[in-house]
């Protein structure tokens, strides 16, 4: 058995200390083989509990690397089933199952490690970034199923009871409700959910169908990973923390009804592999070749001086490194902006490809909402190999 050293200093407290070994002697009885296993009482309060500490990933930036995934996910067959109208042949956002003529099960699943401190705002934010490819797909949600994975033995319940309790509150936001899930005893927290909907099947919005000529659309800023990582470090103050919990816990459904009244070419929600990653599988999927230009993109403040100080979770640099054989960057893109344009996003918002003619038109109707960072940043150019230049105009 080996020891542990824990040392007062210039940056650690004997409260931080004392809190750490407790953690730590939670962490190692119920890691220990027992036959005799006996509950471990929690001294701490909820609201004492800092999520993000008893994680080593944050949210949708926990994701397996998209080059991993991809290599997995090639070799595992294709489905032959003429009901099957979306598989994970084309990477979008849900599956597609027609029932008649007229009505088609859409189908997602979705969860993730704390992104904040917060239980109830990680529970309104899982549920929100869950149905959130819900609504790329054009669909309406039904009902819910709860996946929990939690520390019983190293965080109190009322922790558990706050993200449930989050999470059902955002369901009904969303005009649905949680029927039941499923639950783990795990290492780290994790929650999400599995959402079911239905739509009719000559309205389903594909990733797959962007257009020459489209331009693109995004309805939320960008920034949440970096920002994410810095509050976990303790380098964002509460102010901040609070303006990209609300961002990452608003629904996309106001963005999704409007995009239901044009007509839309494709959509897909921009989470753990960032704006680029999530761009590539849409211009891949339907072979053609975008353009975006950085300067039009929305960030949320604050996200800059974070990344000057190389507050970058490992998320975002695995999702520069996946999208380095499609994407072109102009020389005066520097590599703090290529690696901040590739931030892990959790919640992120919709990106939207649509003809050019309703580019103003669905972008007022989006300030119309209250989707205030909603923005043109690009345009399909061509049929193509899937390639997406980054330009500064």
């Amino acid at each position: 058995m080996g020891t542990i050293r824990l040392s007062t200093g210039k940056y650690t407290t004997v409260e931080e200390i004392s809190k750490a070994s407790e953690i730590i002697i939670e962490a190692v009885k119920r890691l220990s083989p027992s036959s005799n296993f006996e509950e471990v009482k929690i001294n701490r309060k909820s609201d004492e509990i800092k999520l993000t500490h008893f994680t080593h990933g944050l949210g949708c930036a926990c994701k397996i690397r998209p080059q991993y995934l991809e290599r997995i996910l090639k070799d595992l067959p294709v489905s032959t089933d003429p009901n099957v109208l979306i598989g994970n042949n084309t990477s979008d956002d849900a599956s597609v199952y027609k029932i008649s003529e007229e009505l088609a099960i859409v189908q997602t699943v979705d969860f993730f490690t704390p992104i904040v401190d917060n239980p109830y705002d990680f529970g309104q934010i899982a549920a929100a970034n869950s149905l959130s490819d819900i609504y790329a797909m054009g669909a309406n949600p039904l009902f819910a199923l709860n996946i929990v994975g939690f520390p019983d033995n190293r965080l109190p319940e009322g922790v558990l009871k706050d993200i449930l309790r989050g999470a059902a509150d955002k369901a009904k936001e969303a005009g649905i409700e949680i029927l039941g899930g499923h639950t783990v005893e795990d290492t780290e927290p994790k929650f999400g959910m599995t959402v079911t909907a239905t739509i009719n099947p000559k309205n389903i919005i594909s990733n797959s169908s962007a257009k020459p000529g489209d331009v693109l659309i995004l309805t939320k800023p960008i920034g949440t990973g970096i920002i994410a990582t810095g509050i976990k470090r303790g380098m964002v103050d509460a102010e901040l923390a609070q303006k990209v919990s609300k961002i990452m816990s608003e629904l996309n459904a106001k963005a999704a009804e409007i995009m239901k009244k044009f007509p839309v070419s494709a959509c897909t929600d921009v989470t753990g592999f960032g704006l680029l990653g999530h761009l590539k599988e849409m211009t891949t999927a339907s072979n053609v070749i975008a353009e975006i230009n950085y300067g039009q993109i929305p960030f949320i403040n604050g996200v800059f001086d974070l990344a000057i100080a190389d507050i970058i979770p490992g998320g975002t640099k695995n999702n520069m490194e996946f999208v380095s054989s499609k994407v072109v960057y102009d020389k005066n893109i520097s590599e703090l902006e290529k690696l901040i344009i590739n931030d892990a996003q959790t919640s992120g918002g919709l990106l939207i490809s649509l003809p050019l003619q309703y580019k103003d038109e669905f972008i007022q109707k989006c300030k119309e909402r209250g989707i205030k960072y909603a923005a043109f940043i690009g345009t399909i150019l061509e049929k193509g190999d899937g390639k997406i230049h980054i330009v500064k105009k």
